[in-house]
Formats: structure tokens, sequence, C-alpha cells
């Protein structure tokens, strides 16, 4: 006896895979192709045209002419490309560790359940919603040698105040300091991560007598280690790229001396910069931009190699 069929009926929260039909296969192209568009032109199509750039030697004015590597040659025997490798990387030896640290520190002290603390919280964040020329501006009225209040305690106390924007010495001390005070995003990701830790665990280790520090070394840090390591990535990747600052403090120099006494205050994407738009030397810019570009990808490249050692992540389970 022949066995009769019997129909299978998917279930209904697979319905989805379904085949489009061809008004809404046109549709969806419809609605994604101005992005896609966008992207390529705006985008991915400038940043194509900046490697070809590259091997060229361009002014904007007239036509690419070929030159090979001649750029990435040039750049090797180039004084200011040199120093502004130096001024970067001083810029970012000091400024990363602080910034993760000060950001965190400031986030623990904000996860306090303590009154108020919802306004202490917005003054930590408002500096930074100050766009960054006039946080530059307002620093350099605050760092003036002369009628700076920054210096204006030292003073009372007999000490000597310090050129923060004159004296080599303390141009890069400056711009992390002010860079230092709109740390408000990062301290907001902080506490966010801090304020997710379930409270059963500390609960859990104040029942095997664990004190302070042992809770914040072996619960809070493991368990926001995944934040820590998102944020290195950020901050790397933004220490490499510092300009608005540099430029707004440091604007109007001559060609001899384009950044601050002794271009100390010479960055790497403010040189990028100047080649570009102020000395029209656009194929060699795009040499630079790229080499950054290379490097950060290794740095971050590096930096996804190292997490299993150090980053914990809570996996859920499930059936």
């Amino acid at each position: 006896m022949k066995t009769p069929s019997i129909p299978v009926t998917l279930p209904r929260k697979l319905s989805f895979f379904r085949r489009l039909g061809f008004e809404e296969t046109l549709w969806g192209w419809g609605l994604i192709i101005p992005t896609v568009l966008g992207l390529i032109l705006f985008k991915y199509g400038p940043v194509l045209a900046s490697l070809y750039f590259s091997f060229t030697k361009y002014d904007i004015i007239s036509s690419p002419e070929w030159i090979g590597l001649a750029n990435y040659q040039n750049l090797m025997v180039d004084n200011y490309f040199i120093k502004s490798i130096q001024v970067t990387l001083k810029y970012t030896v000091l400024f990363i560790p602080l910034s993760l640290i000060v950001a965190y520190v400031i986030a623990l002290l904000m996860s306090q359940d303590l009154k108020g603390i919802s306004i202490y919280r917005t003054m930590w964040y408002l500096p930074s919603l100050v766009p960054v020329v006039a946080s530059a501006v307002v620093w350099r009225w605050a760092l003036n040698p002369e009628f700076g209040p920054v210096n204006y305690p030292l003073r009372l106390l007999g000490l000597d105040a310090p050129g923060w924007l004159t004296d080599p010495k303390w141009i890069i001390p400056s711009v992390v300091l002010i860079q230092l005070w709109a740390l408000g995003n990062s301290a907001l990701i902080f506490l966010a991560a801090i304020k997710g830790v379930p409270d059963t665990f500390y609960e859990a280790a104040e029942v095997d007598g664990a004190g302070g520090w042992a809770k914040f070394w072996n619960i809070t840090l493991p368990m926001t280690s995944s934040v820590i390591f998102f944020q290195v990535i950020m901050v790397v990747i933004a220490s490499f790229q510092v300009f608005g600052v540099a430029y707004i403090l440091f604007s109007g120099q001559t060609t001899s001396d384009p950044a601050g006494p002794g271009n100390s205050a010479l960055f790497y994407v403010l040189y990028t910069y100047r080649n570009a738009f102020g000395y029209f030397k656009n194929g060699y810019a795009s040499a630079m931009a790229w080499i950054l570009f290379i490097v950060v990808m290794l740095l971050t490249f590096l930096l996804f190699r190292t997490q299993k050692a150090w980053v914990y992540y809570e996996v859920e389970g499930g059936e």
C-alpha cells in the first residue's frame, strides 16, 4: 500500500526566508542605491583617488604627473616629516595612558550612588560638547604665560610660571592637558560599563570577605575589560589624528616654523594638512595619509591579537 505524502509546512517564524518578488526586489535596490552611490562617490572614491595621487606630483591646479615612489622616498629624508613623527609619538605615549586612567577614575567616581550625582555627571560631560575651536581659544587665553589664570596661583605660591604654549618643553603637555579636559564621552562609556556589572558579583565577594580593592581588581576591572579594549583602540586611533587644537593654537606660523617654537607642535596630521592646503603638495600629502592609514591598521591588528590575553567576554548560556 502506498504511503500518502504529508505536506511540510514551514514554521511561521521562518516565513521571511521566502523568495522576494520582483517588485520587492526592485524597491529594495531602489532604496539602497543612493546610499551605495554616496559611499562610492564621496567616501571610497576619494580614498582610492588619494592612493593614486600618492604616486604622482599633484598641486590641484595642474594635472597629476606620475612619479612612482618618489613621494615616499622624499618623506624618508624630510626633516619636517621626521619631526612630525617624533611630536606625534611623544603625544601618543603621554596621552593614551593618561586619558584611559583619568576617564576610568572619573567613571568610578561618577558611579557612586550619592546625592546630586547627576549634576556632577553633567559637569564632567559638558566640556566634551564644546567645539574644538572654542575650546582651543579658551585654553590659549587660560594658558597665556603673562595673564592666564592657570599661572596665577603658581605666582601666588612663588613658583615659576611655565610658558605653556611658548616653551617647546611644555607644548606637548599643554595639548595633552587640553585634550584631557574633554574626556566626557570616554568617561560616559566607562560609566555605562561599570554600572552594567551585576550587583550579585559584589554581594558574593562581600560574603567571602573581599574588600574594596579586591572587588575592583577581581570583578570591576575584568568585567569592563572589553570596554577598556574598545577605548584603547579608539584612543590610539585618535591620538594619531590630532589636528584641530594644534591648528588653532599655532596657526599663522611661517613656512620655516609651521607649528610653534622649534616646530614642537608639528603633529603628523597638521603637517599633512599644511602640505595639502598650504604648500599645494597634494601628492606628497596623500603619501603621508596612506602611511598613517597603514600604521593605524597595523597597530589595530596588533591590539586585536593581544585581546585574548587580558580581555574578558562574558558568555551567556542558552539552549
